[in-house]
């Protein structure tokens, strides 16, 4: 029983902590047909101030000229892959949030899996530097690094202190 107040209040949190939209209710277009295409196009748009955000879920006024902008597109009668092209001729491919793969975008793809065989690589140079450091020690007796002439002086000074 001491558990359900717990499970309550972790609900409680998990559903106040849902993303709000930053679509303010003066930007919702009267036809619904409309807002949903504008809402769709807004998910893929990027919000170049807080760049990790589509401008639909962004509160930066630039993200909102945008999304104002995709409305008045919309409005014109252009068709969704027009409003597209035209942000992208305007900003660039870095406008949109997943963008397409380009000799401009070939970095921002071929990046992240080139770092991973690299970190990669370097951990199996690494696992293959201490597996022959270890094999070479292998032969050698437990305190192998002394001479022979440095561990009889040492067996004679253990000698000399035994009673």
């Amino acid at each position: 029983m001491r558990l359900l107040p717990a499970i309550a209040f972790v609900f409680w949190v998990v559903s106040a902590c849902q993303p709000a939209l930053a679509v303010q209710p003066d930007e919702i277009m009267a036809d619904p047909a409309l807002e949903a295409r504008a809402r769709g196009l807004s998910k893929e748009l990027r919000c170049m101030v807080c760049q990790n955000q589509s401008i639909d879920d962004s509160d930066a006024p630039l993200a909102r000229d945008l999304r104002l902008l995709v409305r008045e597109r919309l409005k014109g009668g252009d068709s969704d892959q027009q409003v597209m092209e035209f942000l992208v001729a305007r900003y660039g491919d870095f406008v949109l949030l997943k963008p397409p793969f380009n000799w401009h975008t070939a970095l921002l793809w071929l990046g992240p899996p080139a770092a991973l065989v690299g970190g990669a690589l370097v951990l199996v140079m690494i696992a293959r530097r201490r597996t022959r450091r270890g094999s070479a020690d292998a032969g050698k007796p437990e305190g192998g690094n002394l001479t022979a002439a440095e561990e009889a002086k040492l067996a004679g000074l253990i000698n000399s202190r035994e009673p």
